[in-house]
C-alpha cells in the first residue's frame, strides 16, 4: 500500500474531509516505499525494505489550528484522526500569523517517476554491491557504501477545494574507499531518478582512484590558492551553495539578518552581487533533476530565478511575508540549478597552472550570516596541481570562504552535474581561503 495512485490518494482524502467539522480542513496523504544496502569493509553489513503511509490532518477553527496523523485507514481511525486534529486546534492558541487555505492551483505536469525504479529489486541492490566491492578487493582497496531507491508520492486535499497528487523515484549512493593502511581516501557520490542511469563500477572505480592517488599526502602551508571544487564539494553536507541558497529569504533580508540586508533597511534584491556568469533558478520539470511540483501548502512551483546573470532577481517569500508586503509568494523550491558550462573536469585542471583539487567540503558550519561567512574542511582527495596535472596529494584543510566572495572569483564553470537533486558545475575559484592544516584523512 506505500504507493497509491492519484485516484486512491484523493479517495481517501475525500473521505477525511468528510468527517470532518471544522473551518478549515486540509489532509496530505504521503507514502513511501524504500529498498537500501549498506557494506562496509568490503563486506554488506545491512539489508532493508520500508513500506510507509501516513496521514496528516490539519483542522482549524479561526486562527486556531490542531494537527493528528494515522498510518491506518479504516473509517473509525480516520474519524478519530479528524476528531483528535480538531481537539488539539480547539486547545491551541491563535496563530499571529495565520493564513488560509489555498483554493484550488494550476501545477505543471511532474516528471519524476521512473517506472524502473520503483521495480528494482533487491537482488539488483546486491549486484551494485557486489560489483563495488570486487573493484576494491581486486585493487587492494576497502569499500564503505550505501544504495536505497525508493518510489513516493505525496497527495494533498483541502476544504476549500485544492487537490493535488505527485509521485516520485530516487537514487542515492554513496561510496568511501580506503586504502589498506588508511592512509588514502576516496569517494564519490551520485543520484538519479532513473535507475537505468545508475552505475557503481563507474563511481566505485572514482572513489578508488582517488584513493589509491592520495597516498603520501604532503602538508602545504595555508593561504590563498586556486581551486577547483567538484559538486561534491558544493552542494553535499549542506556545502557552500546549499547554505547560499537557504539564505536567499525576504523576511531575513527585511528584518536585517542577512547579507542581503541594507543598512538603514531594505535588501538587496535586484543588485549584481555576483559575477555575471552565475545563474541559478528552480525548474521542477527538468528532465535531468526533476522535483516537486508543489510544496507542502499546495503552492505551485514553477521556473523562477534567484541568481539571474550576477544579480539577486528573487527572494523566498512565504505567503504570509509575501502579504505583509503586498508581492506573491515563492515557494521554497525542490531543486536548484546552476548553468554551467562547456569545460570537463579534467579539461579544468589542464588549464590550471597552479591550484588544488578538492573533491569534497565536510563539517561546514556557519560563521557570521550577515556576510554567510562559512568554514569546514577538506576530505576525501586534496590534490595540488600544477601544470595543468595533478601533482601530488596535499593534506586536507580548513577554509574559511563566502559563497558570494566564492561567486565574485570565478575562473571557469564547468559541465553540469547532478547532485543531491540539483544540478551544479564543478567551480574554479581564485583566492580560496585555507587558513590551517588537519591531519584527517
Amino acid at each position: 500500500m506505500a504507493i497509491l495512485s492519484q485516484e486512491q490518494a484523493q479517495a481517501i482524502l475525500q473521505k477525511v474531509l468528510s468527517f470532518s467539522t471544522a473551518d478549515e480542513c486540509q489532509a496530505t496523504l504521503s507514502g513511501r516505499s524504500a529498498g537500501n544496502i549498506r557494506y562496509a569493509r568490503n563486506a554488506v553489513s545491512t539489508a532493508g525494505k520500508s513500506d510507509n503511509v501516513s496521514l496528516a490532518v490539519e483542522s482549524r477553527f479561526g486562527k486556531r489550528a490542531g494537527v493528528a496523523t494515522c498510518n491506518q485507514f479504516d473509517d473509525a481511525t480516520l474519524k478519530r484522526c479528524v476528531q483528535r486534529a480538531e481537539e488539539t486546534a480547539r486547545l491551541a492558541p491563535e496563530d499571529p500569523e495565520y493564513m488560509p487555505l489555498l483554493g484550488p492551483q494550476q501545477y505543471l505536469t511532474p516528471n519524476a517517476f521512473a517506472a524502473s525504479t520503483a521495480a528494482d529489486t533487491a537482488d539488483a541492490r546486491a549486484q551494485a554491491a557486489a560489483d563495488s566491492i570486487a573493484l576494491c578487493e581486486a585493487r587492494k582497496l576497502t569499500a564503505a557504501g550505501f544504495l536505497e531507491n525508493s518510489s513516493s508520492f505525496r497527495a494533498l486535499r483541502n476544504s476549500k477545494g485544492l487537490q493535488a497528487y505527485q509521485p516520485d523515484t530516487y537514487v542515492d549512493f554513496s561510496v568511501t574507499v580506503r586504502t589498506a593502511d588508511g592512509l588514502g581516501s576516496g569517494y564519490a557520490v551520485a543520484d538519479f531518478t532513473d535507475v537505468k542511469q545508475f552505475d557503481a563500477k563507474v563511481l566505485t572505480e572514482r572513489a578508488a582512484s582517488k584513493a589509491a592517488g592520495s597516498v603520501g599526502a604532503r602538508a602545504i602551508e595555508p593561504g590563498k590558492y586556486t581551486v577547483i571544487l567538484e559538486p561534491a564539494a558544493l552542494v553535499s553536507d549542506e556545502g557552500l551553495l546549499n547554505n547560499l541558497m537557504y539564505s536567499l529569504d525576504a523576511r531575513s533580508a527585511d528584518e536585517g539578518r542577512s547579507f542581503l540586508s541594507k543598512k538603514g533597511g531594505g535588501t538587496k534584491k535586484g543588485e549584481k552581487l555576483f559575477d555575471e556568469r552565475v545563474t541559478i533558478y528552480t525548474d521542477p520539470t527538468n528532465p535531468a533533476a526533476p522535483s516537486s511540483v508543489f510544496d507542502g501548502e499546495g503552492l505551485p512551483v514553477k521556473r523562477i530565478n534567484w541568481i539571474n546573470k550576477g544579480k539577486v532577481d528573487n527572494l523566498y517569500y512565504s505567503r504570509y511575508w509575501a502579504q505583509k508586503n503586498n508581492v506573491a509568494p515563492t515557494p521554497f523550491p525542490g531543486n536548484f540549478i546552476m548553468e554551467g558550462g562547456t569545460q570537463s573536469l579534467e579539461e579544468m585542471i589542464k588549464s590550471t597552472q597552479k591550484g588544488i583539487l578538492v573533491t569534497r567540503l565536510w563539517y561546514i558550519r556557519g560563521v557570521d550570516p550577515q556576510t554567510l561567512l562559512f568554514t569546514g574542511l577538506t576530505r576525501d582527495g586534496t590534490f595540488y596541481i600544477e601544470n595543468g596535472q595533478v601533482k601530488f596529494p596535499v593534506k586536507n584543510l580548513r577554509f574559511n570562504e563566502s559563497p558570494v566572495i566564492m561567486l565574485n572569483n570565478l575562473e571557469t564553470i564547468g559541465k553540469q552535474q547532478r547532485l543531491g537533486g540539483n544540478l551544479v558545475p564543478p567551480l574554479k575559484i581564485r583566492d580560496f581561503t585555507f587558513t590551517s592544516l588537519s591531519d584527517a584523512v
